[in-house]
């Protein structure tokens, strides 16, 4: 049967897929990655979110929290002190978020080796073929 046969066209496919897509782009992102396993733990604030996010700049670090906030993955609180105390905080849904990313991390350990493995066998096989 057809794609025209069955009213799935491909505008209806990329109209459902492209918000789930962009969710995953969001959440999947190098930084914001590193920024939600280094808040899982509880309120943190920027400076201490900085320094434990290896290459980060101000800059990035500054704009991807603003998107997870934007998304409602983490809450800014300011405190009113002088200076200005501001924390981040995982939202509930970014500690289920968080779940799944530990899960994901901890697949990656065990299987890293076989991975490393597996590259250095294709890489080897790839050498011997002829062009």
């Amino acid at each position: 049967m057809s794609q025209g046969n069955t009213g799935v066209t491909s505008q209806v496919v990329n109209a459902h897929a492209c918000p789930v897509r962009e969710v995953l782009d969001r959440v999947s992102g190098k930084w914001s990655v590193q920024i939600l396993v280094a808040a899982a733990h509880g309120p943190i604030r920027f400076t201490e979110l900085e320094r434990s996010i290896e290459g980060i700049s101000r800059r990035m670090l500054t704009l991807t929290l603003r998107n997870l906030e934007r998304d409602g993955l983490v809450t800014r609180t300011v405190h009113p002190t002088v200076p200005p105390k501001v924390e981040y905080e995982l939202t509930p849904v970014a500690q289920e978020l968080h779940e799944t990313l530990q899960r994901l991390t901890n697949w990656a350990e065990r299987n890293r080796v076989y991975i490393a493995e597996a590259r250095a066998a294709y890489d080897t096989e790839r050498e011997t073929e002829p062009v």
